[in-house]
């Protein structure tokens, strides 16, 4: 353990991941995905938040154990003298920092970015927030529903004639993890590569879910239109929308091209729909949208999802089954793919979860194992890593340092 050998190409980079709950964590366990070596402190006795989230199991948390994977974990009070001048011990030894604190939070514990530099001038320091590090929301708190919310996605989201709608699952938060570990790497890049120094990164929730809308600004910019939501109809193809089949299930269609408009009408055996003014090219479909709404659904409403599929697959059509969590675990692709797999856990002996996105042939990654409890490697970090003896590790565990 701690001797940057995991497998990757991030092997031998070493990570301090002192964020909570999703974004933050999430950024630093795609580095550990990847073979960083990345050690997550929490507050003594309290822990990150999201050991609280549900589901749970036997009272553990499980929703914990995916997005701390392949991480080692120890506790550590930075809020106190001891905890900071142990913290900036480590930061000398570091590649990366990651933290999600309010701006302002790490200066005021005299963890500041020059103090940091000072202990390592070549490290890179990941801050992702609701806001940003500036500007005037920078210290509002915030949720991935206020990032949703305030980075236009809820607003194109939903039926047209109902309100707006949040996802089942908080999206702002792994948007912008994903964004933090790409901006972590193309900084380690940067500087190891071009001779660079150390990097201070500022990743705003927000400005990320609004970053994934792509063409919601220029829209709006060139156009003066503001995007309204559409329900399940698709606004640039047609047909493009969600049916319910005989069984009760749904499908989505997609497809905007003439060879796969004609693939699509084959499935259902209307070729000569190809043939038809009204739908000779994707901008025609799209204005009549809602007839050919009624044609598809119609067609899909009397067959089951597997009918449905096995037709448009044959015709090279582009329908997908809506998959519950249960039939992509039945599903042969995803089993051929190891999309799930099964990783060691301190509690259940195995768990599974989703695998390594995405996959490199030459420099594969791995995941070590689930997220384990709190403090769980303590001796080995901080013998190893920070070289304390018994005695001091006794004295700042009594302290509450530890």
């Amino acid at each position: 353990m701690l001797n940057n050998t995991g497998k990757g190409p991030l092997a031998g980079i070493r990570v301090l991941d002192i964020s909570t709950v999703i974004a933050g964590p999430m950024a630093a366990t795609m580095l550990a995905d990847f073979g960083a070596e990345v050690i997550k402190f929490e507050l003594p006795g309290i822990g990150d938040g999201l050991r609280g989230f549900p589901p749970l199991k036997d009272g553990k948390p499980l929703w914990w154990k995916v997005t701390n994977r392949g991480k080692y974990f120890a506790t550590l009070d930075l809020r106190k003298p001891e905890g900071k001048d142990l913290f900036l011990k480590m930061v000398a030894e570091a590649d990366v920092v990651v933290e999600n604190f309010r701006p302002g939070t790490l200066d005021r514990w005299g963890l500041d970015i020059d103090t940091l530099w000072g202990a390592n001038p070549n490290l890179i320091v990941l801050r992702i927030s609701g806001f940003g590090q500036d500007g005037p929301y920078s210290s509002l708190p915030g949720f991935a529903r206020i990032f949703e919310a305030m980075g236009g996605l809820t607003h194109i989201t939903g039926d047209e004639d109902r309100p707006p709608m949040h996802t089942g699952y908080p999206l702002g938060d792994p948007i912008g993890g994903l964004f933090g570990a790409f901006a972590a790497v193309a900084a380690l890049l940067n500087r190891d590569r071009n001779g660079g120094k150390g990097e201070e990164i500022d990743v705003s929730l927000t400005e990320a879910t609004f970053r994934i809308l792509e063409f919601l600004a220029i829209e709006y910019d060139q156009l003066g239109e503001i995007h309204a939501r559409s329900g399940n109809r698709n606004q640039y193809s047609a047909p493009a929308s969600v049916y319910m089949t005989s069984d009760k299930r749904y499908v989505s269609l997609a497809g905007s091209t003439n060879r796969i408009f004609q693939n699509n009408a084959n499935a259902i055996g209307r070729p000569d729909l190809v043939k038809e003014e009204r739908f000779a090219n994707n901008p025609a479909r799209v204005k009549n949208s809602a007839e050919l709404d009624r044609i598809f659904g119609g067609w899909i409403a009397s067959h089951t999802q597997d009918e449905v599929v096995e037709a448009f697959r044959a015709a090279n059509g582009t329908i997908a089954p809506i998959y519950s969590i249960d039939q992509m675990f039945a599903d042969p692709h995803f089993i051929a793919r190891e999309a799930v797999t099964e990783v060691s856990d301190d509690d259940f002996g195995t768990v599974k979860m989703q695998n390594l996105v995405p996959r490199f042939r030459n420099n594969p990654g791995e995941i070590r194992w689930a997220a384990k409890a709190m403090g769980a490697h303590n001796d080995e970090v901080y013998r190893k890593f920070a070289e304390l003896d018994d005695d001091t590790l006794n004295e700042l565990k009594q302290k509450g340092v530890i």
